[in-house]
C-alpha cells in the first residue's frame, strides 16, 4: 500500500438510507454493461441484520482463515504457495458453487522477472453486473531480520482476506440462493472475490513496481468479451462497483470518501454501522468512534484499484486515513489487532453485500 494522490475536488456529500422498505437515494453512474440508471440495493430489516450477525463467526474466521494466511507470503514464496491453495480450498468448498480461476503472470521486477499469481472466485460468470470484493493476499517483502521476525502483514492484508472468505462462508445459503434465480434483477447481478498478488514494492513505490496483479488482471479484463461471445463489451465494463478493502484489522479505523462518485455508498456503510449499533450488535463499540464517515472527505491513495479506476471502474476504496501505526513495519502482527473491531466491520461489509445484491 502506497502514497496519496492529489485531488482538488469538493467535500463529499452526506448520504444516508434508513429503515425497512426504504431505498438508497440515486445518482447517475456510467453506461455499458452496467446500468443506464443506478444501482438501488434494498435495506436489510431488523430481522434479516440480526440473521446475518448469528451467521458470522471471528472466532472461527481467526483460526480456520487469519492463522493460515498471517504468514510470510511475498510473491513466489512458499507461503505465497500456501497462502493461494487455502485461499481457493476454502471457496471451493461451499455450496454455491464459485467459479475458482488464477490469473498466472510473468513481470519484470527489480529482482529479475517473477510470477505472480491472481485469484479470481466468480459466483455466476454469466452475469452481465458483478459487485467485485477485493484485496492483495501478498505481503511486502522484507530482507532476513537478524532475530529471525518475518513479516506478517495482519493488517495489509490478511485481515481483509480471512473477511473476505468469512463473508463468503457465512453468506453461503443466500448466496447459493442468488446463484440459483433465473429472474430478474437478481439473475443480472452476481457477486465476485479477487484476490490480486503482488501490490506491494519490492523495493520502492513507482509505476513499475507496484500493483502487478492489479496492472496485469486489469488490461485482461479490458479485453476479455463479456458476457461470453459478446463483440463489443468487456469483462472490466461489467465491474457494477469495485470494493477494495486493505489495512484492516487495527482499533478505530476511519474510512473516510476518496471519490465522490461512490460516497453514497460510504453512507450506505454508515447507515449499517448505525443500524446495528442501534440494535446492540456491535462489540466493544463506541459511537464516537464511528468507522464510516460520509462527511469527511481525503485525497485517494494509490492501491490496486487504480487500474480499474483509470478505466472508468466505479471504486470504494475502504482503507483507514490515517494508516494503521503499524504500517509496513514488522509489528502488523496478531499482537495488534483488534479482534472487535474485525468483527464488527465484517458484519457491515456483509450487510452492505446482500444487501446491493438485492438479497432481503
Amino acid at each position: 500500500m502506497a502514497r496519496e494522490r492529489r485531488d482538488s475536488k469538493a467535500a463529499a456529500f452526506f448520504c444516508l438510507a434508513r429503515g425497512e422498505a426504504s431505498r438508497v437515494p440515486e445518482k447517475t453512474e456510467r453506461t455499458g454493461l452496467r446500468r443506464s440508471i443506478p444501482h438501488r440495493p434494498i435495506i436489510l430489516n431488523a430481522t434479516s441484520i440480526l440473521q446475518v450477525t448469528l451467521q458470522t463467526n471471528v472466532s472461527r474466521m481467526w483460526q480456520n482463515d487469519l492463522h493460515p494466511i498471517m504468514i510470510e507470503r511475498y510473491p513466489g514464496s512458499p507461503g505465497s504457495y500456501a497462502v493461494r491453495q487455502h485461499i481457493r480450498h476454502r471457496l471451493q468448498g461451499l455450496q454455491a458453487g464459485w467459479l475458482v480461476e488464477e490469473d498466472t503472470f510473468q513481470s519484470h521486477t527489480p529482482y529479475g522477472y517473477r510470477t505472480f499469481s491472481n485469484i479470481i472466485s466468480t459466483l455466476n460468470p454469466l452475469a452481465k453486473r458483478h459487485l467485485v470484493i477485493a484485496c492483495h493476499y501478498d505481503s511486502k517483502y522484507f530482507p532476513p531480520q537478524l532475530d529471525g521476525k518475518v513479516f506478517v502483514g495482519a493488517t495489509d492484508s490478511a485481515v481483509p482476506c480471512a473477511m473476505m472468505l468469512e463473508l463468503a462462508r457465512s453468506l453461503d445459503r443466500q448466496l447459493s440462493f442468488l446463484k440459483q434465480s433465473s429472474l430478474p434483477p437478481k439473475a443480472d447481478l452476481s457477486l465476485k472475490l479477487i484476490f490480486f498478488d503482488g501490490e506491494e514494492a519490492f523495493v520502492r513505490w513507482s509505476p513499475s513496481d507496484s500493483l502487478y496483479g492489479s496492472r496485469s488482471l486489469a488490461q485482461k479484463m479490458s479485453s476479455t468479451p463479456h458476457p461470453p461471445g459478446a463483440k463489443n463489451t468487456y469483462q472490466i465494463q461489467g465491474i457494477d462497483l469495485f470494493v477494495l478493502l486493505d489495512l484492516i484489522g487495527a482499533r478505530n479505523p476511519v474510512f473516510p470518501v476518496y471519490f465522490l462518485t461512490t460516497a453514497r455508498w460510504i453512507g450506505r456503510l454508515e447507515a449499517i454501522e448505525q443500524n446495528l449499533h442501534f440494535l446492540g450488535l456491535l462489540n466493544n463499540y463506541s459511537s464516537e468512534r464511528q468507522y464510516f464517515r460520509s462527511n469527511l472527505r481525503r485525497h485517494p491513495v494509490e492501491d490496486d484499484h487504480i487500474p480499474f479506476s483509470r478505466r472508468g471502474v466505479p471504486i470504494l476504496h475502504l482503507i483507514p486515513s490515517p494508516f494503521p501505526r503499524v504500517w509496513h513495519l514488522i509489528e502488523d502482527n496478531e499482537e495488534n489487532l483488534d479482534k472487535p473491531t474485525i468483527d464488527n466491520l465484517s458484519k457491515i461489509l456483509q450487510v452492505f453485500v446482500l444487501e446491493y445484491l438485492n438479497l432481503g
